[in-house]
């Protein structure tokens, strides 16, 4: 029995790991086919899914929102999705404005902003709070406080815990508002009817404004000024700097996607008019940027992904489940009638990747390895160690699975930024772990991959809370085939010198606090080192010489004696 445990606990981790690509059916509102619509935000194409995550973590750290805390342990927490959560901010900001979404650890931060005590029989924890608690003082707070650290501390390494704090706060606060008015301004009721309204009072409102701009007679000051009353209310989803909603036209490129304001303002006041209002009042509005605009106003028709939008704000809004779900269906119809298969793919994928969640999973599997990695070495039986093997296995091939969407989903190489290097060096680090444990085994080089493989994760994980982990890199990043190469090789080399610290530190704490350490495990500890460190000086070495030719075709020159490149020598 003890032979097939091994096989046993590795494949109920594998059905657990393949239960999460199962497609999962909404109960009610279509939340997973509205996770799949396209958005721009931070310069890249990305689903809906992704937006909502990224953002809920860089408020919440977490990527789901929990409305009603437990007030005792057998109490089930009511808790949402990301994306439920930000169709609730977009659509219904009221609602969502009560819920409890922001994390505020710092006492002195507490204190400033004068927030409640929590409220334990309530099951209040004291670290989430809501928009309505901070009010209008407590954001004008933060603001005053993130602008005198912002020009007081330009320095990061001059700011304290307490200035963190409140600059990562004030970032989240300004990214809910950004939200807040993606859709339409935050006191709409009726978005339909409204856009309804604005489309009957264009025609004449564009006719007053192009007499009163030309001087060419009497014009209807109320129909400018109804006109005008909308174009104002827009502008406020416009000078926040949303996410980008409304496709192109004629498809797939990202910079030509539109904010909703631009989409509702732009047909009607021209492009040109409409970004000279953006810099400057109406007031000051020259002659010459005027007869720029005015050729061009009211001359296109409002897109259809407006309308569509509009469509799932109110049903959703107005609790209209399968009208909510029509609408999503319809616009999901619309995008598939414009050039955005490419787009549509990629989304499709990126909502699948998010919902696997790789990297997660493999760091569940690299504590359950350890454990029984630990077994072995108190009890020696075999049957532990092999089932610790079997799941090291089995997490580095979810862990490349993972590293591998990544690199599909971007089209780029697997190290990109700091989350990403984290994540590629404990796939080094667990691969040389197995390596190691295929010629000594003694469970040895199993520690090694658990605890650099979780540990990497953690960082991972923290260095996420930061927000997309998918940014849109620098041209020179972004092209260069050097970089690529020098890059992924010299964080092996990395990954390398950190396995050969670990397995040192090994070595040392053995040695000196227990008494588990022989002869023969010294001698094993020592060529471990000394394989691994070869390994690591060869590729630190080469992915160096590929950095002074990255280094001389972006710059012109192989070596500069800066810090990093005194830090590879």
């Amino acid at each position: 029995m003890k032979q097939r445990l091994p096989l046993i606990i590795t494949a109920i981790f594998a059905l657990w790991i393949l239960g999460a690509l199962m497609p999962r059916r909404d109960r009610d509102y279509a939340f997973s086919a509205v996770g799949r619509l396209p958005v721009v935000f931070n310069g890249r194409l990305q689903p809906f899914d992704s937006l909502a995550r990224n953002s809920l973590t860089r408020i919440r750290e977490k990527e789901t929102a929990n409305l009603e805390p437990t007030k005792a342990w057998y109490e089930r927490p009511k808790i949402i999705s990301a994306t439920e959560w930000l169709m609730t901010l977009m659509t219904r900001p009221e609602a969502a404005d009560g819920w409890k979404v922001f994390r505020v650890d710092h006492p002195e931060l507490k204190a400033l902003l004068k927030l409640p005590e929590p409220n334990p029989a309530a099951g209040e924890d004291g670290k989430h709070y809501s928009w309505n608690q901070f009010g209008e003082t407590g954001l004008k707070q933060i603001e005053e406080s993130a602008r005198n650290i912002q020009e007081n501390k330009k320095d990061s390494s001059l700011r304290n815990a307490f200035d963190n704090a409140t600059l990562g706060l004030y970032e989240a606060m300004t990214l809910y508002l950004r939200l807040k008015n993606t859709v339409h301004p935050q006191d709409t009721v009726r978005f339909a009817a409204e856009i309804a309204d604005y489309q009957k009072a264009i025609p004449a409102g564009v006719k007053a404004f192009q007499q009163r701009m030309t001087g060419s007679g009497d014009f209807d000051t109320n129909a400018l000024t109804e006109v005008f009353g909308h174009a104002e209310r827009y502008f406020v989803t416009l000078r926040g700097e949303p996410p980008l909603l409304i496709p192109p036209a004629n498809g797939g490129d990202s910079f030509a996607w539109q904010r909703m304001g631009e989409a509702l303002l732009e047909p009607s006041f021209g492009a040109p008019f409409l970004k000279h209002l953006m810099r400057v009042p109406k007031a000051e509005l020259s002659p010459e940027a005027a007869a720029e605009g005015i050729r061009l106003v009211g001359t296109r028709p409002l897109s259809p992904a407006v309308g569509h939008w509009a469509a799932m704000a109110d049903a959703f809004r107005e609790s209209q489940v399968a009208g909510f779900n029509t609408a999503v269906a319809g616009y999901q119809t619309y995008l598939e009638s414009l050039r955005l298969g490419k787009a549509l793919n990629k989304t499709d994928r990126e909502q699948l990747y998010n919902s696997f969640a790789p990297f997660s999973k493999t760091a569940a599997l690299y504590i359950v390895a350890f454990l029984f990695s630990c077994g072995f070495w108190f009890n020696f039986a075999e049957w532990s160690r092999k089932t610790s093997l079997r799941l090291v296995q089995l997490a580095f091939v979810v862990h490349t699975l993972g590293l591998i969407a990544r690199m599909w989903l971007e089209g780029r190489p697997p190290v990109t930024n700091l989350y990403s290097s984290a994540i590629f060096i404990g796939w080094g680090a667990v691969g040389l772990g197995l390596i190691l444990e295929s010629f000594w085994k003694n469970a040895i080089g199993l520690a090694v991959a658990t605890v650099i493989g979780f540990s990497t994760q953690v960082v991972a994980h923290n260095l996420a809370l930061g927000g997309d982990t998918m940014v849109m890199l620098q041209a020179v990043l972004d092209t260069n085939f050097w970089l690529a190469t020098h890059v992924v090789i010299v964080t092996l080399g990395y990954a390398a010198t950190y396995v050969a610290g670990f397995l040192a530190i090994l070595y040392v704490v053995h040695g000196f606090f227990t008494k588990v350490m022989t002869g023969d495990m010294g001698k094993s500890l020592s060529r471990m080192v000394y394989g691994i460190l070869c390994f690591a000086t060869l590729f630190s070495f080469v992915g160096t010489v590929l950095g002074g030719i990255w280094a001389d075709q972006s710059w012109g020159r192989f070596w500069g004696w800066d810090p990093k490149e005194n830090g590879a020598l």
